[in-house]
C-alpha cells in the first residue's frame, strides 16, 4: 500500500475468515537466542520472567531495557550500562536485539530513500523515507507480498509470501532512525528540534488490516511514550477497504484511517481494487461514517490514484462528492506512478486539476501528490521486492483488469 499498494492473488471468498490464514514466521523457528525486537511490554516481561529473571525484578528490568532499545536505539547488552555486568552477560546469552538488513539503500534527486530490507527467511521488502520541509515520513510494509490484486498497482503483482512480524515491523522504523541518524544519546529523554522521522504510513507492501495484530503491536512500541515516542496522531493506516476491521484499529490502535478508494461507481472499483466484491462501496463508507476516531480534527483521507479515461472525469469527482457526503474527509488526488507492464497511464495535468477543483469547490481539501522517489521506483504504488517479482507480461496485466 505506499497508499495504493495493496493487492494480489485471489479476492477472498464471503466464506473465507476476515483475517487470511498466512503464515507470520517461518513454519521452522530459528534455533539460537530470542529477538526482543517486537515484543510487547507485556510479552517482554513474561520473556525475562520465563529465561530466569526474577518475577520481582521484571516490571523494572524490562522498563530499562525497553528505554535502551526503543528510546536510544542501542542493540549490545553490554552498553545498557545500568543494568549489573553479570546481568547484561546472561542476556547476551539468551536474547538478541536484531532488525531487518538493509540490502540495498538509494537516494532519489528529490531526496527519498528508498530501503530494501532483507528479513527472516531471506525474503525481502522495501521501505520508503519521503523528507519534507515540515515533516519526514516513513512509509512502511506490513506483508511480503500481498492478496488483493489491484490492477494500478505494482506491488499488486507480487504474489503474497507472509505476513511480517511485529518485530519486522518496527524494525523497518528501527533501522530508517539508524540511517538518519535520529537516535538520541543514551541517557537523554529527548532529541533536539524537529524530528527527521516525524510521521509513519502503513502504505507500503501489503494490506495491514490482514495482518492486524502485529502492526497494532508495532505501533503501540512506536507510540509508547518511554521509546520511539511518536503521537498516534502521526501514525496513518491505509487500507483497501477491510471493513470488519475497520473500527478494531480506531479502538486497538487509534491512529488515523486512510482508505484506498480510486472509484466512484462498483463496476469500476471492482476492477481497480479487487476487495470491492466483498464488500462495496456502499458497505465501506458505511464502516466509515461510524468509524469511532472520525471527526474534523481527525479526518478521513480518500486515495484516490487519477487514472487516463478510467476515474478521471467530472462526473467523477461530483459522484465522489456525493458519495462521501457527511464524512469529515480530504481526498488524496495521486497521479498515477507508471511501472513496467503497467495497464493504465496518468491522466493529464488539466484534467487532475479540473477533478481537484470540483472536489475543493464542494468544500473538501483535495492536495494533489506531487510524485517522490521515481527515479527509484519509490513512488507510491511502484513497490515491489526485486527477488519476489513473480513477473507478469502488459498483456497478462491488461487481461486480468478487465475481468
Amino acid at each position: 500500500m505506499h497508499p495504493d499498494l495493496m493487492n494480489n492473488e485471489a479476492t477472498p471468498t464471503p466464506s473465507a475468515p476476515i483475517t487470511q490464514d498466512v503464515m507470520t514466521i517461518p513454519r521452522k523457528l530459528p534455533e539460537g537466542p530470542i529477538n526482543l525486537v517486537g515484543l510487547t511490554r507485556e510479552a517482554l516481561r513474561e520473556t525475562l520472567i520465563a529465561h530466569g529473571t526474577p518475577e520481582k525484578q521484571a516490571k523494572m528490568r524490562m522498563g530499562q531495557i525497553w528505554q535502551w532499545i526503543y528510546q536510544w536505539g542501542v542493540r549490545d547488552f553490554d552498553a545498557m550500562t545500568n543494568l549489573s555486568k553479570a546481568y547484561r552477560a546472561d542476556l547476551a546469552e539468551k536474547f538478541v536485539i536484531a532488525v531487518p538488513d538493509v540490502i540495498t539503500r538509494q537516494l532519489s534527486d528529490d531526496g527519498t530513500r528508498k530501503y530494501l530490507v532483507r528479513i527472516a527467511g531471506g525474503h525481502e521488502v522495501e521501505v520508503v523515507y519521503i523528507p519534507e520541509t515540515d515533516r519526514g515520513t516513513l512509509c512502511i510494509s506490513s506483508q511480503v507480498g500481498c492478496t488483493l490484486t489491484c490492477s494500478f498497482c505494482h506491488t499488486g503483482t507480487q504474489k503474497l509470501v507472509r505476513n511480517l512480524t511485529a518485530g519486522e515491523i518496527i524494525g523497518q522504523v528501527m533501522v530508517a532512525r539508524d540511517d538518519l541518524g535520529e537516535w538520541p544519546e543514551p541517557g537523554t529523554r529527548s532529541e533536539e528540534g524537529p524530528r527527521l522521522l516525524s510521521n509513519i504510513v502503513l502504505m507500503g507492501m501489503g494490506e495491514p488490516l490482514y495482518n492486524f495484530d502485529n502492526v497494532r503491536d508495532a505501533m503501540k512500541i512506536a507510540m509508547d511514550p518511554e521509546g520511539i515516542q511518536l503521537s498516534r496522531r502521526r501514525i496513518t493506516l491505509s487500507t483497501s477497504g477491510v471493513v470488519p476491521e475497520i473500527a478494531k484499529t480506531a479502538q486497538e490502535i487509534g491512529c488515523l484511517l486512510a482508505v484506498s478508494f480510486h472509484a466512484t461507481t462498483d463496476e469500476v472499483r471492482d476492477k481497480l481494487v479487487p476487495i470491492n466484491k466483498r464488500w462495496n462501496i456502499e458497505t465501506l463508507l458505511t464502516a466509515l461514517r461510524e468509524y469511532p476516531k472520525v471527526s474534523n480534527s481527525e479526518r478521513i483521507t480518500f486515495e484516490y490514484v487519477m487514472l487516463k479515461d478510467v476515474n478521471d472525469s467530472d462526473a467523477d469527482a461530483r459522484r465522489l462528492v456525493q458519495l462521501i457526503k457527511g464524512i469529515p474527509a480530504k481526498i488524496n488526488l495521486i497521479p498515477f506512478n507508471e511501472w513496467p507492464g503497467a495497464p493504465y497511464v496518468r491522466s493529464d495535468w488539466p484534467r487532475i486539476k479540473a477533478f481537484a477543483d470540483i472536489i475543493h469547490d464542494a468544500g473538501y481539501a483535495s492536495p494533489i501528490r506531487k510524485p517522490r522517489g521515481e527515479d527509484i521506483m519509490a513512488a507510491c504504488g511502484q513497490l515491489k521486492s526485486a527477488t519476489e517479482r513473480a513477473r507478469k507480461s502488459k498483456k497478462q496485466i491488461e487481461a486480468e483488469a478487465k475481468l
